[in-house]
């Protein structure tokens, strides 16, 4: 095994100690924590953050985004008749328990602002499902889902931002909630509306301190910040997102992240493709680090990632904020992870500095295809081992 050094990639933002350059097999290494600064603000919390076509396993072309398009019965797919607001003219409008967003007043043009009207549609829907049918357009405020929230989205359905001037936003929130679906949702940040000339904190779509959530071939395109931001609650001290399964993410076009995970138990993504991330660092597809000392990273499982033309690294492990008095163990595992990066690498891992603070663990990227090699920085040899298994490189 040779080794050399590179020069030190922007994406994490801390001095690297060293570039290892993998052959075939598999390189184990171990290493211990460091300190950070904690986050002060709901809003600052996020400074480390926040297809519908399956992700194969081979092939690094980008996936052309377009409004959802997963088939639904004949019964799902119609406008809605009613034009009423309230929770009996949705249910007049049913189909097969299917509730219509135009039922509750959404037009879905593509010009009117539908914010109001599908809030109403969410809190009239709890326990049922509720089906976006049009193009609607909402303000920055966003949207706020309920526990047994079911969304799905119609074939072209899509909720875009209207023109705004803000550097933090969300458009679906699901915050201290629990059992929410979501199938097909077709999300358009509109980065080119924003007047706003920096930050980075305009989520798509923010899970934070909520269980059992399931979304199904998300798209999630030019957001100010991330794609998905995945985080602890903002309001209940300890409370973290758990059970969190989201298969075939798209994230296109984002400024800061694809996806962020700043903390979490039992995440899965499944088959995700997150591509043509630039704008503001790190500029990843995924993004895996802590705000503070609080954060949990068990079993997090990325299941054959594609990151294709990032501006950063294509996944991103920093720890240097998890370090502190509460001892951690980080349980984090990459599988057939796709790169076709030439600028910060595919794999960058580092953060963690002396301290005498505890974190163990593993984290293990497996059968890896990258064009480039993978980065290790800021890391100490008591804590998370470290395994790059069988890669192809270049």
């Amino acid at each position: 095994m040779a080794s050399t050094r590179y020069d030190i990639p922007s994406s994490m933002r801390r001095r690297f100690l060293s570039t290892l350059v993998l052959g075939a097999g598999s390189l184990a290494l171990t290493a211990c924590g460091g300190g950070g600064s904690n986050s002060s603000t709901a809003a600052s919390s996020s400074n480390n953050t926040s297809p519908s076509t399956t992700a194969g396993s081979q092939g690094t072309s980008n996936v052309s985004p377009s409004p959802a398009a997963s088939p639904q019965s004949a019964n799902e797919t119609g406008p809605g008749t009613g034009s009423g607001t309230s929770s009996q003219s949705a249910s007049n409008a049913s189909l097969n328990g299917v509730l219509l967003d135009a039922s509750f007043g959404v037009k879905g043009d593509g010009i009117t602002n539908d914010r109001v009207a599908l809030q109403a549609a969410i809190d009239g829907s709890v326990g049922q499902i509720l089906l976006i049918t049009g193009q609607s357009r909402i303000d920055s405020t966003g949207l706020t889902l309920r526990s047994n929230t079911h969304i799905r989205f119609a074939q072209g359905a899509s909720i875009k931002m209207l023109a705004h001037n803000t550097d933090w936003y969300q458009m679906l929130r699901i915050w201290d909630v629990s059992d929410v679906k979501i199938e097909s949702p077709y999300l358009d940040g509109s980065k080119s509306l924003n007047a706003a000339t920096s930050g980075e904190w305009g989520m798509g779509i923010s899970i934070a301190g909520s269980s059992n959530v399931t979304i199904t071939s998300p798209t999630t395109i030019d957001c100010w910040g991330d794609g998905i931001y995945i985080a602890n609650s903002y309001v209940a001290d300890g409370v973290t997102s758990k059970s969190v399964t989201i298969n075939n993410h798209l994230a296109d076009g984002c400024r800061r992240q694809g996806v962020t995970i700043t903390s979490g138990d039992t995440i899965t993504f499944n088959n995700p493709i997150w591509q043509n991330i630039a704008g503001t660092a790190p500029q990843a597809g995924l993004d895996i680090e802590p705000n503070d000392n609080s954060a949990v990273f068990r079993a997090i499982r990325i299941v054959n990632p594609k990151t294709l033309d990032c501006g950063g690294p294509g996944i991103q492990v920093d720890l240097g904020s998890l370090a502190g008095p509460v001892a951690k163990t980080v349980d984090i595992h990459i599988s057939n992870h796709i790169d076709n990066s030439q600028n910060d690498g595919p794999f960058s891992v580092g953060g963690l500095e002396p301290s005498g603070y505890i974190v163990t663990g593993s984290i293990t990227s497996t059968n890896p295809v990258w064009k480039e090699n993978w980065y290790l920085g800021d890391w100490i040899p008591s804590g998370p081992t470290i395994s790059v298994v069988n890669p192809t490189i270049g």
